[in-house]
């Protein structure tokens, strides 16, 4: 089977990034040929590179091109996309409509439905756009990127296509989960085409024995507001903890975040590490008694947790969204109340005491990462989607 694969990469490298090169390794082990169709955020420079792109996000001819003359060459039996936004844009899945291939789309973050893609607003969930024909309320509050123009450029987008019917020429949609895939309906997606798949992660072996019960807590993801990186600083310098942690990503808060925990005199107790290598990632993941991680918005499938149940350490995360689900309501680790500093050093403490539990959750963590989020249980997903997209499609594919 052929696969083309569509990805606008962001200027700064995330999980979506990370998906697309492991969903490409995966369907390649398995004897398929992928080609990779990228545009990158890097290409958007000055003031009438940004004036582009907002044009673009709304309809790219050139992305369409792109899309046309990929198609053209590589012939494939079906075209998955990942992030179209926003220099490739919507038209192309009207280019892969011209040529009657089979098209789906991975729904990576709320793109479709809110302005600035995160039900995220002033620190706290937001979904004043959520079912809006036109997210009014992400223009006047400028939610994409503080500007009410560029937001205005993203709802657009929205509204237009929603108008013109386009996301129905999508054969199927890739939710990353069941609470996922219920905002998108809520949105007005088809729910006939809406398919709940979560990511995945590569098995990293056996934990090493002698590290049953690590020796400090662990953070990985990007240092921004949504992330609840400040509410986490917060507990351990409002409550003065002394339960290590190292905090692996860069982002905007970086250096803020440091300065305070250095000005408190905790930097012997919080590392910043800045970010490392996937080897290096997994090495620490491995190393530790369990991830922390405290986002105050709705999450798609965060691939810090599928890292954590591969390397068999529970998590403990905001009781919010999709989470608590994906931890089996506090099986596979602990919850705390988003963005409450004192509920999250009340968890750090008892999470941080609780040897027996702790050992008990890595192992029901390491149970649904080998039954739900492994290679082969993703990759069974994933056939099976593609064939109802194919089934739906002009074209019927085997997938196989």
């Amino acid at each position: 089977m052929k696969v083309l694969m569509l990805h606008n990469r962001y200027q700064h490298a995330g999980g979506e990034d990370a998906v697309v090169q492991a969903e490409i390794a995966l369907l390649e082990a398995h004897g398929h040929h992928v080609e990779l169709l990228e545009a990158h955020n890097d290409e958007i420079t000055g003031g009438l590179g940004k004036a582009r792109a907002a044009l673009s996000a709304l309809y790219s001819l050139p992305g369409r091109r792109r899309a046309e003359e990929a198609i053209s060459r590589f012939q494939p039996d079906l075209v998955h996309v990942h992030n179209f936004f926003p220099l490739l844009s919507p038209s192309v899945y009207d280019a892969c409509r011209e040529d009657g291939i089979p098209v789906l789309q991975t729904l990576h973050n709320y793109r479709l439905a809110c302005p600035n893609a995160l039900f995220f607003r002033d620190g706290k969930v937001c979904e004043d756009c959520l079912g809006q024909a036109v997210p009014w309320s992400g223009i006047l509050r400028g939610c994409y990127r503080n500007s009410r123009s560029q937001s205005a450029g993203v709802a657009a987008m929205i509204a237009v296509h929603r108008l013109r019917d386009t996301w129905r020429r999508v054969n199927a949609f890739i939710a990353l989960t069941e609470f996922q895939k219920g905002k998108f309906v809520q949105a007005g997606l088809p729910e006939d085409r809406l398919h709940v798949k979560p990511n995945f992660a590569f098995d990293p072996g056996p934990r090493p024995a002698s590290l049953s019960l690590g020796n400090y807590a662990l953070y990985v993801g990007r240092l921004s507001d949504e992330k609840g990186i400040e509410p986490l600083i917060r507990a351990y310098v409002e409550q003065r903890l002394d339960i290590p942690l190292m905090i692996l990503g860069a982002g905007p808060l970086r250096e803020p975040m440091e300065r305070w925990v250095r000005a408190e005199g905790m930097d012997g107790i919080v590392s910043f590490l800045g970010a490392r290598d996937r080897a290096e990632v997994t090495r620490l993941m491995q190393g530790a008694r369990f991830l922390v991680f405290p986002s105050i918005c709705y999450e798609g499938f965060p691939m810090a947790i599928a890292e954590a149940f591969a390397s068999g350490i529970p998590v403990l995360a905001s009781r919010l969204g999709a989470v608590p689900d994906i931890l089996m309501d506090g099986q596979a680790g602990w919850l705390a109340e988003p963005g409450e500093p004192r509920s999250w050093a009340e968890s750090l403490k008892a999470a941080w005491q609780d040897h027996e539990g702790t050992i008990r959750r890595g192992k029901a963590a390491r149970a649904a990462y080998e039954q739900q989020y492994s290679p082969d249980a993703n990759y069974r997903q994933l056939m099976s989607i593609y064939q109802a997209a194919s089934e739906r499609s002009d074209r019927h594919v085997p997938c196989h």
